[in-house]
């Protein structure tokens, strides 16, 4: 038999919970299932579809605080912050349902004497998403909810870290009345996940992770045929400080899209660019607004700083640091850290340059690097020079000066104000090694269906 799944909590290092893996039988008949649950399904109205799915959002939060405790004890993150997730996730997945009509009305491509055309968007079939542990709920409902929306079926492989999340996830649309098969999990291994991606059944993948996992998804798939593939995965997202911006508030919303969740975000900020009106001020209130985050139990409500999700994960945020103030850096918050565990206390670092790793490699940790730039083409040029491309923000009082340095950005969002921050009604895109399609937003369908052209001659 092979070795369970294990849940290893780094809240206290114990085993949470155990699954056992899906067998190839289990994959086959789970595989099975949703094809066959989708010819159905695809045939339902649109309007039968989205009240199913609205009920499952419903239900899904009405247990919502068990749910918010399981994230905690899985991940890490306290259980102040963590109801916000299944808020956050319902909230998501309305707005894409309000955007389906709109996403899938067929679009009339003008008159054509003695003609009648159109061109539909119709479900690609079954659709595997892969899910990651940081934002376990807020992540999978976006690729989840339209794709059911869609008419499509879906199978979730969540992270092995967040398991549970997969299996309430899928009994509360079951509970919702959602067709048995069509919305169902499986708990593989990694060769497993490999196969399971790989197998003609699926017709579409979508994968939130890293870099690395990403390319391995990416071959798996493009060996096996011609399914596609959506990769959310990893960044360096930076901000930039202008002379003209609102400090204060600069301050508190860039510490917190810093420290958020202990770091533990695709886009959260880890380096930022101040302009050297601004930089001594900024380091001064970042500082002393850092050293107010109450590292500790996260199943505490006053704790506001949980574990990194494992001990590797904060320890290789604290060889960053390291290698950085050997170089030179000064490392500033200077509290007590908890060295050897995934208790990691936050840090903020200046002289900081592009020749260390804290500035240039994805930390994922509660660890923001601070250079000072004396202009917008200074700023533009630091904020490009990174292999990732996921979201930046700019603080400014001047729109119009954001628009002109967006424009320069490689990236998939520009903020300007505010950061680490997913708007549903807004396309969510990555460039570079940050990834490839589109989750979110009325074009978030467009990769979880196909254009399907209508061309009829009215006389003969």
């Amino acid at each position: 038999m092979p070795e369970p799944l294990r849940i290893v909590s780094p809240v206290d290092g114990r085993i949470y919970a155990e699954r056992p893996l899906a067998r190839h039988t289990d994959m086959e008949e789970v595989l099975e299932q949703a094809a066959r649950a989708q010819g159905a399904w695809r045939n339902r109205s649109l309007v039968d579809r989205i009240a199913v799915l609205s009920r499952a959002i419903d239900l899904i939060g009405i247990d919502g605080q068990r749910l918010a405790e399981e994230i905690t004890w899985q991940m890490g993150r306290p259980i102040s912050q963590t109801p916000g997730e299944i808020k956050g996730m319902q909230d998501r997945g309305r707005t894409m349902l309000s955007l389906a009509e709109t996403a899938l009305t067929p679009i009339d491509p003008g008159l054509k004497d003695g003609f009648s055309r159109r061109i539909e968007r119709v479900p690609v079939g079954v659709v595997a998403v892969i899910a990651p542990w940081n934002y376990p709920y807020l992540t999978a409902v976006n690729a989840i909810v339209p794709a059911l929306a869609a008419g499509n079926a879906v199978i979730l492989k969540h992270s092995p870290q967040t398991a549970l999340c997969a299996e309430r996830l899928v009994e509360g649309f079951l509970k919702a009345g959602i067709p048995e098969g069509l919305f169902s999990y499986l708990h593989l291994s990694n060769d497993d996940t490999a196969r399971f991606v790989a197998d003609p059944r699926i017709a579409y993948v979508c994968f939130t992770g890293s870099v690395a996992t990403g390319r391995l998804v990416q071959r798996a798939v493009a060996e096996a045929g011609f399914a596609g593939v959506a990769l959310e995965l990893g960044g360096k997202d930076p901000a930039y400080i202008r002379a003209d911006a609102n400090l204060a508030h600069a301050v508190e919303n860039l510490v917190d899209g810093a420290m958020f969740n202990s770091g533990q975000s695709c886009c959260a900020i880890e380096r930022i660019y101040v302009h050297e009106k601004h930089f001594d001020d900024f380091v001064e209130g970042a500082v002393n607004l850092a050293r107010q985050y109450r590292l500790g139990d996260p199943t505490d409500p006053t704790t506001s700083l949980g574990p990194l999700v494992r001990t590797a994960a904060a320890e290789f945020a604290r060889g960053q640091v390291a290698e950085a103030v050997r170089h030179g850096a000064r490392a500033l918050v200077g509290a007590a850290d908890k060295a050897g565990t995934p208790y990691m206390a936050p840090e903020i670092l200046v002289d900081v340059d592009h020749s260390m790793r804290l500035m240039t490699e994805e930390t994922f940790g509660p660890v923001v690097g601070v250079m000072k730039v004396s202009s917008d083409e200074e700023a533009v040029a630091l904020m490009n020079d990174s292999p990732y491309g996921l979201s930046a923000a700019i603080w400014t009082g001047d729109p119009g000066a954001a628009d002109a340095i967006g424009a320069k950005l490689a990236t998939g969002t520009v903020f300007m104000n505010r950061c680490d921050y997913l708007d549903p009604a807004l396309a969510w895109v990555g460039v570079k090694n940050s990834g490839r399609g589109c989750s979110l937003s009325r074009l978030g369908y467009e990769q979880l269906t196909r254009p399907k052209s209508f061309h009829y001659r009215l006389a003969v």
